[in-house]
């Protein structure tokens, strides 16, 4: 195992809270009311078909879990929403949207934290989403439970639960905050097929404590492991700097983010090995450092191949071969 830098880093889960809490900028101010973003976007289906997906956005309470990578707590609020905020920013955002096939309730955090999504609310929601041919929310491992399966009951289509497994590497993944084993994920993962629930797996590139050297085989590592927990889908996310904790550890080198070959590169592994879908998400994945002369073609493959799950053709650049 790689010794990485600990002197930056406190050891302990509750020191850890308190100095990535003290890294942090500052929030957006959010309503209640209100969904902070949705959009509509093509993905590729397990059976081959490109269809249009809506994916909402929920303002709620911020995640109880201070992870380490997470930026996501800048679009989230500090105390819970009231009964009947959450439909209605379903509401809100279906009523602006084209019409879709799918639907993801992403929302910063754990769906079934009732803390985040009031239980109460359940019916209400599979009510706005009956449409769909399916419904795809996030959850923490350890929230998998009887109100996951209660809120399945309540559907009339398929539910699919992402996870996020981030990384096979024990140690990064202990340091990581995330309070969860792969041990753990695995029994989550088991408890979901259990029950008819489909999985998505979030696998972070090159997370903190993970050499740059080694970003590529871990990533690797982490897809098989996903895809033998019974994953349908899996998606690279790029580890990103601006969430302040990150930023710190940058500055200590313990943390860089992965360059755009590496992306590549896990991507095609991904889609070569065929146990399912991988996509990368490409949400600011212009932080990934790569040619600038190519970045933009590099890219545009990137969102190709998710759409095909196929390699893509190379891209030819005289300043450094496409791959750099």
């Amino acid at each position: 195992m790689t010794a990485v830098n600990l002197s930056l880093y406190p050891e302990t889960a509750g020191e850890r809270d308190r100095w990535i809490l003290s890294q942090r900028p500052d929030r957006r101010i959010l309503d209640p009311r209100q969904p902070y973003a949705f959009l509509v976007e093509d993905e590729r289906t397990a059976l081959g078909e490109v269809v249009p997906v809506a994916t909402i956005f929920l303002t709620n309470r911020e995640c109880p879990w201070r992870c380490l990578m997470c930026d996501l707590w800048r679009n989230a609020l500090t105390e819970s929403v009231p009964s009947g905020a959450i439909p209605e920013q379903i509401a809100f955002a279906l009523s602006r949207l084209p019409r879709a096939r799918q639907i993801k309730l992403y929302n910063s955090g754990s769906f079934f934290d009732v803390h985040a999504i009031p239980a109460e609310d359940y019916g209400a929601i599979a009510a706005q989403v009956a449409s769909f041919e399916r419904v795809i929310v996030e959850s923490h491992p350890s929230l998998i439970g009887d109100r996951c399966f209660h809120f399945r009951d309540l559907l009339s289509v398929p539910l699919e639960v992402a996870m996020g497994l981030e990384t096979v590497h024990r140690t990064a993944l202990e340091r990581l905050n995330k309070r969860m084993t792969l041990e753990q994920f695995a029994a989550a993962a088991a408890r979901l097929r259990e029950n008819a629930i489909d999985l998505r797996v979030f696998i972070l590139v090159q997370p903190p404590f993970v050499r740059k050297d080694e970003a590529l085989q871990w990533a690797q590592r982490s897809l098989d492991h996903a895809f033998d927990c019974g994953a349908t889908a899996a998606t690279l996310i790029p580890t990103r700097a601006g969430n302040g904790a990150t930023d710190r550890l940058m500055q200590s080198g313990d943390f860089a983010p992965p360059d755009l070959r590496t992306v590549e590169d896990a991507l095609e592994y991904g889609i070569g090995i065929k146990r399912g879908r991988v996509f990368v998400d490409l949400w600011e994945i212009q932080q990934v450092t790569a040619c600038s002369n190519c970045r933009e073609q590099r890219i545009a493959r990137l969102a190709k191949m998710n759409q095909s799950q196929r390699p893509g053709g190379p891209v030819h650049c005289d300043a450094c071969g496409g791959r750099s």
